[in-house]
């Protein structure tokens, strides 16, 4: 899997929950139908409130975002333990979500589905950065680096969850280290 991801910021504040991030009228999308996958990443977000976040996570009309990292406050990914969370985050085409703490039950839906990295930030990036900076996110380094000022902010690691989200969630994870039979063609 890559260990770097570079592009614009999408800035979020404190207690972003799930049905901000997907409200329930899209949960009847199935993930694993393709067509339904892509359809789910263009609602990615838009629980937002127009009034706190004018600029659309995803434009209206397309099924990808623009800013492949998104910066959040405390607490993102509260609420229900909806998996269509970091699913339509990463179907909208989200690498990273860097927040100063996740809800626990966010944080491991990420790992378990292996579509976004959840990474704890050791400062409050979301009053330092603003939508649309340009950073470098390094995995390996666990370093953010903002492109328009040079300065390089610390984050913490991954850990043991890194091996899993790189292999693509929990159960291929499993199957590539032989826990669980491969799956048969």
């Amino acid at each position: 899997m890559e260990a770097e991801f570079t592009g614009p910021v999408y800035v979020v504040k404190d207690n972003i929950d799930t049905d901000q991030i997907i409200p329930a009228q899209y949960l009847n999308l199935i993930p694993t139908i393709p067509d339904e996958y892509e359809k789910l990443g263009s609602y990615a977000l838009c629980g937002l409130p127009d009034a706190q976040y004018p600029k659309r996570f995803v434009e209206d009309g397309q099924m990808d975002t623009k800013y492949p990292i998104v910066i959040g406050g405390r607490n993102f990914g509260c609420g229900s333990s909806r998996e269509h969370a970091p699913i339509a985050m990463g179907a909208a085409d989200c690498k990273v979500v860097i927040a100063e703490s996740f809800a626990r039950i966010f944080f491991r839906n990420c790992v378990a589905t292996g579509e976004l990295y959840p990474i704890d930030c050791c400062d409050r990036l979301c009053d330092i950065l603003k939508t649309g900076d340009v950073v470098t996110v390094n995995l390996d380094q666990s370093t953010l680096k903002v492109h328009a000022t040079g300065k390089v902010y610390k984050l913490k690691s991954l850990g043991e969850a890194k091996p899993v989200i790189d292999a693509g969630g929990l159960f291929d994870f499993a199957r590539k280290n032989g826990m669980i039979p491969a799956q048969s063609a």
